[in-house]
């Protein structure tokens, strides 16, 4: 079943949940902020989608962390993204091993239809 990964007060999450619903489209939503990842798991996502995939560099997280005129690691960042999740760009869609980051509709429907 599809998995959308993100959190529950995020616009693009409503968004995405909205649609996914109006397309009768099954899926499971895991709130990060409720429910954070493990390492385990988000070293899985970073292996599959990529780390600067999976980093919003643009949203407040990142801004409130004052790294706007740094650049981490990419230890540092996994380890940033780990303690600090709604830092995850958003949506993550995780269809059994494949994962695809952002919502997009027709890239999403091309996701969806991969898995049929």
């Amino acid at each position: 079943m599809l998995e959308v990964i993100g959190i529950t007060n995020c616009n693009t999450i409503k968004k995405t949940r909205s649609w996914l619903e109006d397309q009768q489209i099954e899926f499971s939503f895991r709130d990060v902020r409720k429910n954070p990842l493990s390492p385990d798991e988000l070293a899985n996502l970073v292996m599959r989608a990529g780390l600067e995939t999976l980093v919003n560099r643009r949203g407040r997280t990142w801004r409130m962390l004052g790294l706007s005129d740094k650049e981490p690691d990419d230890n540092e960042l996994f380890e940033l993204l780990l303690e600090h999740q709604a830092m995850i760009r958003r949506p993550v869609f995780r269809n059994g091993e494949a994962v695809m980051v952002g919502f997009d509709v027709d890239a999403l429907q091309s996701f969806l239809e991969e898995d049929i």
